[in-house]
């Protein structure tokens, strides 16, 4: 197996204390299918070398294939329960035409927590997400509905997925939000409207989901067409054939500078996420060992501001939106 670098050795704090986990989390969605073919043999050897390998901070969602992806996971990370962080999510679903609904009503909830605690089985969750925002529920009632689950003990934290600052405020002061979940990496842009700068001053973490924007900034595919059939990459607008060209500027010079100082592409745009603030960590998608070990070995790469400087000019020539149009259409800005 690949020599497996730590995630690093400081850890960084969840929202206020007392929890804090490596900055370098696990993102557990591609585990169980969705991007590409199921190999559950090298899914369950991968979650257990990150576990030796000292990552802590595990997110899935009831929203994952079904559920599939909490009961996968749960069932791996059972024997190391009480040493790790597990994070999941509520109120998103797909309807029958594949849109997507988004339901953050105090009674789905509820419900979606008791089933992912059975899922994970676990009986206590240790960050749960409002996985979108639903605009027809008062953002109070919902928050409201996570401050009695954790009163409850059936959560620890309480976090925010995709969420503006309005909302992140208005969440505040109902109850102290521990994280806030968004994309966010050298080409995905939009947490710097005013949320980063809201987490650093409310002592929120801001948890980086995609650092490798879903595998093109790492090198992996150079376009849509390559992706295997069913593979829901095949979607994306930033993958598409005229705007992946583009794209491509960014991605030869990730691979240039990394080139330079012996980190993989990878490698530096997990390390650029890192290097914004100390209230970020960041959750890549791993699917193999291989992956993980390349991953990880992010956390010894620095890079000079001149090499952020290229990478933060050419970030903004990428063209295409970073979600399909019906995840576009449940974004909350």
């Amino acid at each position: 197996m690949e020599n497996i670098t730590s995630p690093a050795s400081a850890k960084r704090p969840v929202g206020q204390g007392p929890a804090a986990v490596s900055p370098i989390g696990f993102g557990c969605m591609g585990l169980v299918g969705w991007y590409g073919q199921r190999n559950d043999e090298e899914a369950r050897a991968t979650l257990l070398a990150a576990v030796e390998a000292g990552v802590d901070h595990y997110d899935t969602a009831a929203s994952y294939q079904l559920g599939e992806n909490e009961k996968f996971v749960g069932s791996v990370l059972k024997p190391f329960r009480q040493k790790l962080f597990i994070a999941t999510k509520c109120g998103l679903s797909r309807s029958p035409d594949g849109g997507a609904l988004v339901d953050n009503r105090p009674g789905t909830i509820r419900a979606s927590c008791d089933a992912s605690l059975a899922r994970l089985g676990t009986d206590y969750i240790d960050l749960f997400y409002l996985h979108r925002i639903d605009k027809t529920v008062p953002i109070e009632e919902s928050v409201g509905t996570l401050a009695e689950l954790a009163k409850a003990g059936k959560i620890r934290y309480a976090g925010l997925s995709e969420c503006s600052e309005a909302t992140l405020r208005r969440a505040c002061k109902v109850m102290p939000v521990a994280a806030v979940q968004s994309e966010y990496s050298i080409w995905s842009r939009d947490p710097e409207d005013g949320v980063l700068k809201a987490c650093e001053e409310l002592g929120v973490t801001f948890v980086s989901y995609s650092p490798l924007g879903r595998g093109f900034l790492a090198g992996n595919f150079s376009k849509a067409g390559e992706l295997p059939e069913g593979d829901h990459r095949r979607n994306h607008p930033r993958f598409q054939e005229e705007a992946a060209a583009n794209n491509q500027r960014l991605v030869e010079a990730i691979r240039e500078i990394g080139a330079g100082m012996g980190a993989t592409p990878a490698q530096v745009a997990i390390a650029w996420v890192l290097s914004r603030s100390p209230r970020v960590v960041t959750i890549p998608g791993m699917k193999s060992r291989r992956h993980l070990a390349d991953n990880l070995g992010a956390a010894a790469v620095r890079l000079t501001g001149a090499q952020v400087a290229r990478l933060d000019e050419l970030a903004k020539l990428v063209i295409g939106e970073r979600h399909p149009p019906a995840m576009m259409k449940i974004l909350d800005r």
